[in-house]
């Protein structure tokens, strides 16, 4: 540690901190435009000026280090004054630069209210301009259908810059010229090619980038905040779910350093619009073939009288990508009241089961556990499309001291180089039989990673391929005291819930597949959209869209979005979060464990809890690790490993191909949304050109 003194108060900091982090932690408040903790130092605004004893001028804070300064004569620690009259002149001198060509343009700009220039010229700035020069006019640029842009506006700070090439590790953006005529700019004026591009806005501290899709919508002053968690994707992104009224307005990310960092995807931002179009608003039935509007009473008396003479080895349960653990427990209960065995939340066919340990279904080494691996094996994923935060800190890693990165599946770009093996079974097979040389790197690092996705474990043969990753793993040591290297990637938000609470067929019950073929007479599907129900079951639909399974659907039951319920979620690492109620459903719409309790009731099999808090009471006393929020309870992996790679069998030759054919149309949120849908049109454009 260093001493260091800051406007006379001595503190002890690591010796690497620069002088803006010493000053923080000292107390100090050190304006900046440029600076920002997780990208690198530019050093080009100049508002974080502070005054070292000894200097013949102010320096910049954000660029100085600790080590850099030298002690008094005597051996003093070095001083720096945040306050002085020297200090307070130079940044009233910066920000008159700063305003010279900044338009008056507040009462109409997005950033208003958050704009950290507003902010500080308040502080800093004088009430009248020296400046009698024309302000520089900058043309806006196009940057997709995100991210809005109004040049005029912008003073250089370059966030934008180092955060997609840094962080999104898409050199799309950058600079030309010099000087006054100095613009960024994507060059040939394309849209951003990035699934994080609209961060960028976030990181702007003026309104040169603002979101496209919010464009005088609101201002943040009229907003409730409410704290949530994303479920577009398995990583469990921390957000913040901004609503006025009834409407859910905009989606902001949240500071999580074991998750998202302060990074949330662009569709787990901008699918806003699509928690109000195309809703499920009231109860329906089928009637000649055709839907019509019904009350509840009748909707389940329908149910009820479907049921009265079918079998329970005739019914059946899917569960989707969505539903939060409240609503999965309580369709286990009234599958289990009913004596019912065909119950499986695998829609996508995914090998994966509890019955052999919580550990051979987790993201084993966490998702902040991946910048401290030293080898790294991506098998059947594409993380950059599937978990895309997952990829950020790959990427992370990476750019620290790359370790050796190897890939078996589709060749695709990560945004950081590696070794493609192979694309399916056949090439993890000589992996595990020592016949690629590769594996000499794998065992020759301290913390190996192995990553398994659902591209792998959606095969036919997917309990042997993820046998045989399990026994690589066990050939390389990945799994050792202090150190879990078997991951399994997920894609969907409920799927890890939904295992540890056992939703998966019963002894001699059918697979989401053999259900969906016809397997059943009666099937229940809650929130299920990825997959096709085939003519013959009465499909009872409880969702929140007009998708794929209300239109399959005999009974539709209405229920809430993860922004308009209390309900928990698990990400793929294991870690139990909640997601709070920001808004309310329209119309007649319910949360989904209260549909299933009042079903339950009109079938003569009344569920035991009367609200939300008795069925968490219910849940936690049999799952007790679901009340633990925000932790990761710890999962036996060794002997989870130990199961898989016992399992054997022989894989077939089909290559891995990853699940996730669109980003932006994963979900039947996602599909509802036409900030989304333009999107996806732009990105297959893209491709198209690319292949050109």
């Amino acid at each position: 540690m260093a001493k260091i003194i800051v406007d006379g108060v001595e503190v002890d900091v690591p010796p690497e901190y620069t002088l803006l982090q010493a000053a923080e932690a000292a107390g100090a408040e050190i304006p900046r435009f440029c600076f920002h903790e997780r990208l690198s130092i530019a050093g080009n605004c100049r508002m974080c000026l502070v005054e070292v004893k000894g200097a013949p001028k102010p320096v910049a804070s954000c660029a100085w280090g600790v080590r850099d300064c030298r002690p008094g004569p005597n051996g003093e620690p070095p001083q720096i004054s945040t306050k002085s009259p020297t200090v307070k002149k130079a940044r009233e001198g910066v920000m008159e630069f700063l305003l010279i060509n900044h338009p008056l343009d507040c009462p109409i700009c997005d950033q208003g209210g958050q704009c950290d220039l507003q902010d500080q010229a308040m502080a800093y700035g004088v009430d009248t301009s020296r400046f009698q020069e024309n302000k520089r006019a900058v043309p806006d640029k196009y940057l997709g259908p995100l991210v809005r842009t109004s040049m005029n506006r912008c003073i250089h700070c370059t966030r934008c810059v180092r955060f997609t090439t840094e962080v999104a590790g898409v050199e799309d953006l950058g600079a030309i010229w010099r000087g006054e005529d100095m613009e960024i700019t994507s060059y040939l004026e394309k849209a951003l090619g990035s699934e994080l591009q609209a961060n960028v806005a976030d990181l702007c501290p003026v309104g040169a980038l603002t979101h496209k899709p919010e464009a005088f919508h609101y201002r943040p002053w009229e907003l409730s905040k409410t704290d949530s968690v994303d479920v577009m994707d398995a990583v469990g992104s921390s957000i913040r779910v901004d609503s006025r009224g009834r409407e859910v307005m905009r989606i902001l990310p949240r500071v999580n350093e074991d998750v998202n960092e302060e990074w949330i995807t662009d569709k787990a931002r901008q699918i806003v619009d699509g928690l109000r179009l195309q809703r499920l608003d009231r109860p329906f039935v089928r009637e000649n073939g055709r839907l019509r509007p019904a009350t509840w009473q009748e909707a389940f008396a329908v149910i009820a009288n479907r049921l009265k003479g079918t079998s329970p080895d005739r019914i059946g349960a899917i569960a989707g990508d969505l539903p939060a653990v409240e609503e999965l427990y309580a369709l286990k209960l009234l599958m289990q009241s009913l004596g019912v065995a065909n119950i499986d939340a695998r829609q996508d066919g995914t090998a994966l089961s509890p019955a052999y340990g919580r550990g051979s279904y987790l993201f084993n080494s966490t998702i902040a556990g991946i910048e401290d691996a030293d080898a790294i094996l991506i098998i059947g994923s594409n993380p950059r499309i599937e978990a895309s935060l997952v990829n950020v800190r790959i990427r992370k890693r990476w750019r620290v001291a790359p370790p050796p990165i190897a890939m078996i599946g589709e060749n695709a770009d990560l945004t950081y180089s590696y070794d493609y093996l192979g694309a399916g079974p056949e090439t993890l097979a000589d992996l595990v039989a020592g016949r690629h040389s590769f594996l000499e790197k794998l065992q020759g690092a301290q913390r190996p990673l192995i990553i398994v996705g659902q591209g792998a474990l959606t095969c036919q043969d997917g309990f042997a391929l993820l046998s045989l990753a399990a026994q690589l793993a066990q050939s390389i040591g990945a799994v050792k005291d202090g150190w879990n290297g078997f991951s399994v990637l997920h894609t969907a938000a409920a799927r890890v819930g939904a295992l540890d609470l056992g939703l998966v067929p019963g002894e001699g019950g059918l697979t989401a597949q053999a259900m969906a073929q016809g397997g059943v007479d009666v099937l229940f599907n809650l929130g299920a959209d990825e997959i096709d129900i085939a003519p013959g079951p009465f499909v009872i639909y409880q969702g929140t869209h007009g998708d794929r399974g209300a239109h399959r659907a005999d009974v539709i039951l209405p229920g809430a979005t993860y922004t308009e319920k209390s309900g928990t979620y698990v990400n793929m690492e294991g870690r139990v979060q909640m997601a709070n109620r920001a808004a309310f459903a329209p119309g007649e719409a319910r949360e989904d464990w209260a549909i299933l309790r009042a079903l339950s009731d009109v079938l003569g099999h009344r569920l035991p809890f009367d609200s939300l808090n008795a069925l968490r009471q219910k849940l936690y006393a049999e799952h007790p690790h679901f009340a633990a929020l925000d932790r990761v309870s710890p999962a036996d992996a060794a002997s989870a490993v130990q199961a898989l790679a016992g399992i054997g069998g022989n894989p077939g030759r089909d290559s891995f191909a990853s699940p996730v054919k669109d980003f932006y149309l994963t979900n039947p949120i996602a599909r509802a949304s036409g900030v989304m849908a333009e999107c996806s049109a732009l990105a297959r454009e893209l491709r198209l050109e690319a292949a050109e």
